[in-house]
């Protein structure tokens, strides 16, 4: 199979790398932090995202900030430096639209493609193959990169024009931050009401109220796990900002949203920063009744 180049090997892109080696293909990393476990999983370290570039003709990047993705496209060290015609360049980080429509033009100049990709899943879904792949952009491209996705992740989905994977990614988030703040408020609920919880949980996630958020976290806050963190708050938050100029620019109101943001606010100042999302039912619980 042909050599796959991934730039950004973290918490999203370790176990998707490690699902293409699984599969069979070489894939070439870089991250700016250690490689030592990339390495261990059979992944083959390069010096930076040029490096890299050189070496495959589809790259793939899961970058956290937009300054690491355009230091990662256009820096000295970055992909444009060893693009080439027919490269194709698939960022699945989330960045605002404009952001990422910037690194297309350089790429183009040197022939090389540039793909808005998002991920939707958490850690362990990905792992697991569960998680499902946006891609936007250049229709050609976007299905010639397929191939390779199918080598990590059994659903992948193209979605139109530039940026219409960065959107459905926010509106999906939206969702994300409201059914974990609603299961949480039910978890607290629950946990309270003298019922047998492992029986409860598993008739509200297989009838009407269940959610994918419920079928994972639920059984989590029952049993108070929050580590290893599969999903921190600050990430989520980090959706929040993208989420509100959407909105603003279609003018939709998200009176939901507003009203949960501030409690993912209240789980960083209680200091459960380091803990995974579910701790969001502490969070819940500790708050008095109103009426």
């Amino acid at each position: 199979m042909a050599t796959i180049g991934f730039v950004g090997v973290g918490k999203i892109g370790m176990p998707i790398c490690e699902n293409l080696i699984k599969s069979g293909h070489r894939v070439v990393g870089y991250r700016r932090s250690s490689l030592v476990e990339f390495e261990k999983i059979g992944g083959v370290p390069a010096r930076s995202a040029a490096d890299v570039g050189a070496r495959a003709d589809i790259v793939f990047s899961c970058l956290p900030s937009t300054q690491a993705l355009d230091d990662a496209v256009q820096g000295p060290h970055g992909l444009v430096q060893t693009a080439r015609a027919g490269q194709i360049v698939a960022e699945l980080g989330s960045h605002p639209v404009p952001d990422k429509k910037r690194q297309i033009a350089p790429l183009a100049e040197k022939g090389a493609i540039f793909i808005d990709g998002e991920v939707s899943g958490t850690p362990g879904m990905v792992a697991a193959r569960k998680g499902v792949i946006y891609l936007a952009g250049d229709a050609a491209a976007c299905k010639k990169i397929e191939p390779p996705i199918a080598g990590f992740a059994d659903s992948c989905l193209y979605l139109g024009e530039f940026g219409a994977a960065s959107r459905v990614k926010l509106v999906n988030n939206l969702l994300v931050a409201i059914n974990i703040a609603a299961t949480a408020e039910a978890m607290a609920l629950g946990l309270k009401a003298g019922v047998d919880v492992p029986l409860m949980i598993k008739a509200i996630a297989t009838g009407s109220g269940g959610s994918t958020q419920f079928g994972i976290r639920a059984p989590w806050m029952a049993e108070r796990r929050f580590q290893p963190v599969q999903g921190p708050v600050p990430a989520l938050q980090h959706y929040f900002p993208m989420i509100d100029d959407m909105a603003k620019e279609v003018g939709v109101a998200t009176p939901i949203l507003d009203c949960v943001m501030p409690l993912y606010q209240r789980f960083i100042d209680m200091g459960f920063a380091a803990d995974d999302v579910a701790r969001m039912v502490d969070v819940l619980g500790a708050l008095p009744r109103s009426k």
